[in-house]
């Protein structure tokens, strides 16, 4: 089965995509390892678009199951045809953005108040990821997501609120099955 597990930045994709694979035996994937070029300052360096599809179909296609984590929305038309399941992940703004500080600061420590570039960094980052809820917003938005997923060919699962990851297995794990 192809699943892929979409959602805001820290509703819980890479968490419930690295936990079903475990639980399915399955490889995960996450669109970040596509998107962003290794650096020495991490997520700074965007990937030639035409480079990271062709390196995630080259990933995916040695794979007859797989998992992928994150968004696709811009990425290309022909992302919509490749799933059998598409989950959609929705935590309230607050809580989101909660997690997302203590990952940075997980990721970073208290360089992310103490040094400048960090700062700014983490700064630009948590101003980027509290549109998502605005409709108006141009960036990756919850009505862009909503939209393409009225888009995708096949069977779309929503899991909105702030649900534990095992009631989350369970819900994809069902979908799965039925």
């Amino acid at each position: 089965m192809k699943i892929h597990i979409m959602g805001a930045s820290c509703a819980g994709s890479t968490t419930l995509g690295n936990a079903l694979a475990e639980r399915a035996g399955t490889p995960y994937f996450d669109t970040d390892d596509y998107f962003w070029v290794p650096s020495e300052v991490p997520y700074t360096v965007k990937r030639n678009p035409a480079l990271r599809n062709q390196m995630l179909i080259e990933d995916l296609s040695r794979q007859e199951s797989w998992i992928l984590g994150g968004s696709l929305i811009s990425w290309g038309p022909e992302w919509q045809a490749m799933f059998d399941l598409v989950v959609f992940l929705y935590v309230p703004p607050e809580i989101r953005l909660q997690r997302l500080v203590q990952r940075e600061l997980e990721r970073y420590g208290n360089t992310i108040y103490t040094d400048p570039e960090r700062n700014r960094l983490f700064q630009e980052f948590m101003e980027w990821a509290s549109k998502y809820d605005d409709v108006t917003f141009t960036g990756r938005n919850i009505r862009i997501h909503e939209s393409w997923l009225k888009e995708i060919p096949c069977k779309v699962i929503e899991i909105r609120g702030d649900t534990t990851v095992e009631e989350r297995l369970r819900l994809v794990l069902n979908a799965m099955e039925g």
